[in-house]
């Protein structure tokens, strides 16, 4: 292995990735979100907002190492980018189908911890609702592809699992540095 080490946080929407990376961040500032490239429109927050020509040029050098679409729009992690955010600290992806998980593990050498968030239909549509989403009926589609995607791959084997409706988002940051802690050394600020 390289000695990088990185987290994928995998779950439906609202099951608390960007709430449990804040927490990351605050128990250890190495970790940061990494923002992938969003060639569309909507939420420009958390993401690198890219054009058409960019992901064509991505694509043309073999740098994407996974696309997905979404809400209509294209959501890449690319190599440039992860070559960024490792050279900054630990990057915390956000994926939201194993396909893009194994995609990253296969395709991009680091330590990589696979932490599965998860939370009830209700409670996505709730926390959807309860932060202003305009797309609450979209983000439930997608909670029920990530369903699905969980049933289609029986498999998948993650490091962490964590239930974020009985686990504070505090205490789901300090499960995960114990987690990479536990493999080869702890993590320095």
């Amino acid at each position: 292995m390289t000695g990088r080490k990185g987290v994928i946080l995998y779950g439906p929407p609202a099951a608390g990735k960007d709430t449990v990376t804040t927490a990351l961040t605050e128990l250890n500032p190495q970790y940061a979100q990494f923002a992938r490239l969003k060639v569309g429109t909507g939420k420009t927050a958390s993401y690198r907002m890219g054009t058409t020509d960019q992901l064509r040029a991505l694509e043309a050098a073999g740098d994407v190492v996974y696309a997905n679409r979404r809400y209509g729009n294209t959501y890449l992690v690319d190599r440039p980018g992860l070559d960024t955010a490792f050279a900054a600290g630990v990057p915390v992806v956000h994926l939201g189908q194993v396909d893009g998980i194994r995609a990253l593990v296969d395709s991009y050498p680091a330590d990589w911890a696979g932490v599965l968030l998860w939370c009830p239909r209700e409670v996505t549509e709730q926390r959807s609702e309860g932060r202003g989403d305009s797309d609450t009926t979209a983000r439930l589609a997608a909670w029920d592809a990530t369903r699905e995607d969980l049933d289609a791959h029986p498999d998948m084997v993650w490091d962490l699992t964590v239930d974020t409706t009985l686990t504070p988002p505090k205490e789901s940051a300090r499960l995960i540095e114990r987690l990479l802690a536990a493999r080869k050394g702890a993590l320095r600020a």
